[in-house]
């Protein structure tokens, strides 16, 4: 919020140096205040859930904020018995409106979930779509049949949490070149 109030200042042309200086000193009040609360917050995820975030820290296109805002909204993925309920927790599954058998609505995801998790994912899926191979194999496959990018950015947030579950609940790290024994060619 203080860095688009001093863009706008900035754009005005009209600087007041009071007012540049003040938010500016805000600006770095907030961001030292969120320092402090983020190792804080780290300190304490270390000391209960420090594999899992590790565990989590290997998947690519997740990082380290992201992690860790995972863990400490999830509370370790421990109150998921599968990958479908935390992608519901997140709101990225998608809800068909239909109404009887005349009425249908086009399936849209759900947002009914937590938003923070959902934007942090969000944000997440546009490197997990460089870097990740089975994200980035989903994101061209929906593309290439006509989808839009936005739903197969979705469709990459989903696959990203049921990674993360996985991860997390089978105690290894992340393996790009892992296949399930469950998986037949």
């Amino acid at each position: 919020m203080y860095k688009n109030k001093l863009h706008a200042v900035a754009v005005l042309g009209n600087l007041c140096k009071v007012v540049v200086s003040s938010l500016k000193r805000s600006l770095k009040q907030v961001q030292k205040e969120l320092k402090m609360i983020e190792d804080k917050l780290l300190a304490l995820v270390k000391e209960v859930h420090q594999d899992v975030l590790t565990r989590l820290k290997s998947i690519p296109g997740i990082g380290s904020r992201t992690s860790l805002m995972l863990v400490v909204l999830t509370d370790g993925v421990d109150r998921f018995t599968s990958g479908s309920e935390l992608c519901s927790y997140a709101g990225v599954t998608p809800v068909i409106r239909q109404s009887g058998s005349s009425v249908k609505g086009r399936p849209r995801i759900s947002k009914i979930g937590n938003q923070k998790l959902l934007n942090l994912l969000f944000m997440c899926s546009f490197n997990a779509c460089k870097y990740n191979y089975a994200c980035k194999a989903i994101y061209d496959r929906l593309v290439a049949k006509g989808k839009s990018k936005k739903l197969a950015l979705i469709a990459v947030c989903n696959k990203l949490l049921k990674q993360a579950f996985t991860i997390a609940k089978s105690g290894l790290i992340y393996d790009d070149g892992y296949r399930s024994v469950l998986v037949r060619n």
